[in-house]
């Protein structure tokens, strides 16, 4: 049986080549070893996105935000699909937390540095 990495990796392959649906299945069944399985749900929601069912991408993107609330990335992923949906206000609120976030990060490796 597949564990969850070798699931993920699947569909990161078939995502490579084109192949969103198949590649969504495995990030479900990823998912479905390890519902907090990050790196899937990220890669779920661009395969959504890829394939413009951009509600379902919304809804994954929510999750992940939830899962990894201080991670740029998700909000940033997320704004897009709010803006791809025409949803600017949501995009910009997210946008606004991923700058919020990025900042926070600039200014603790200015500590790190002693800078």
């Amino acid at each position: 049986m597949a564990g969850k990495e070798e699931l993920y990796d699947e569909g990161l392959d078939l995502a490579f080549e084109g192949k969103f649906r198949e590649a969504i299945d495995r990030y479900r069944a990823a998912l479905a070893l390890d519902p907090d399985y990050v790196d899937a749900v990220h890669a779920l929601a661009m395969a959504h996105a890829e394939l413009e069912e951009l509600d379902a991408a919304i809804e994954v993107g929510k999750r992940l935000c939830e899962l990894v609330p201080d991670d740029i990335l998700a909000h940033t992923s997320l704004s897009t699909f709010y803006q791809r949906k025409g949803l600017i206000k949501e995009a910009e609120e997210e946008a606004a937390k991923s700058k919020v976030l990025d900042w926070k990060r600039q200014l603790s490796e200015q500590k790190q540095s002693g800078g």
